[in-house]
């Protein structure tokens, strides 16, 4: 499971404006074409969207979906950008930051994480369970990250000095090991790879310390708003009913994903059941999947601001939604 990357090199959008444009002013067909952008490799971060495609939600609303996905080498903004998806599934921090510093002509129409599932690991042994429980500790976190982290701990009233932070590299062995007291990772897939290598882990939400962020925020250029509106919605549409179905029951649809979309990943069945498990109660809200308040987007521009980004209520655009 990824964490966000360093991603101030991808937006090139004089070089990608007219294929930006091109794509949003494709001529639809009988089925019409709209391709969308993942943030990461196959995993059960994107189960939902599995179950929609393979249960025909899609095609019934008229749509000739093309899903591609993710990678450690994949910057979803700039695929749109590029022209080359319609949406994609980004973290609101690159893309508001993208949209406030850079002018992009960016629109968030969704959120599926209500909750962001970045959090503090670290062992029941030892645990960690507050951001006061960090004072004195050694805590690893991604350099891209660090500003995240030094937010919640401003948030809680915690100087940044009082916490020995490190580099992290994706690698829960040195948290195994001892070498040191916690990491930052996701919440959702780590403590299951750290109990497979023996150990129990525990773990909060950066979420819960009051760095209120979204994840997987649904995002799309204006020029794609403008011209393919009905093909969002009844994107929306059928993404909601593909995660309403996987929630049901988290435990159904990994096994039934073994030989397909989860083949080669290199991950555990038993591990994507735990992740479907695990996310289920930060993606699920009354409002209905993919929801953004005007309550979690103010906490989202307010939690952003902590981190120097500015962000507008503008930059959300929830009309969609209320369509579905």
């Amino acid at each position: 499971m990824r964490l966000a990357i360093d991603r101030r090199k991808f937006l090139k959008l004089g070089a990608a404006a007219s294929a930006a444009a091109a794509l949003g002013g494709r001529a639809a067909s009988a089925a019409n074409p709209l391709s969308m952008q993942a943030a990461w490799i196959n995993d059960a971060e994107f189960t939902g969207y599995f179950v929609a495609i393979d249960n025909g939600y899609y095609t019934a609303e008229g749509l000739d979906l093309t899903y591609l996905p993710g990678g450690p080498d994949v910057i979803p903004e700039s695929t749109i950008v590029a022209g080359k998806a319609d949406l994609a599934l980004t973290t609101p921090d690159t893309t508001v930051k993208a949209i406030a510093e850079q002018g992009a002509k960016f629109k968030i129409i969704g959120a599926q994480y209500q909750k962001n599932p970045i959090g503090i690991v670290s062992l029941a042994a030892k645990p960690i369970k507050t951001p006061q429980d960090l004072v004195g500790k050694t805590l690893a976190v991604p350099p891209v990250n660090v500003i995240s982290v030094e937010a919640m701990l401003k948030l809680n009233n915690i100087d940044k000095s009082q916490v020995n932070i490190v580099p992290y590299a994706y690698d829960p062995t040195p948290l195994v090991k001892g070498e040191i007291d916690a990491s930052l990772d996701f919440t959702t897939n780590v403590p299951f790879t750290i109990k497979q290598a023996g150990p129990e882990a525990v773990s909060f939400l950066l979420y819960d310390a009051g760095f209120t962020i979204f994840n997987d925020t649904v995002v799309v250029t204006e020029e794609t708003l403008k011209n393919k509106r009905k093909e969002l919605v009844a994107w929306l549409r059928a993404s909601r009913k593909g995660w309403d179905e996987n929630l049901k029951d988290p435990n159904l649809y990994p096994p039934k994903f073994a030989d397909t979309w989860f083949k080669g990943t290199g991950r555990t069945i038993e591990n994507e059941i735990y992740f479907n498990n695990a996310q289920k109660p930060l993606i699920e809200t009354p409002a209905g999947i993919f929801s953004m308040t005007d309550e979690a987007i103010a906490k989202n521009i307010e939690a952003l601001s902590q981190v120097g980004i500015k962000a507008t209520k503008d930059m959300f655009d929830a009309s969609l939604l209320a369509e579905i």
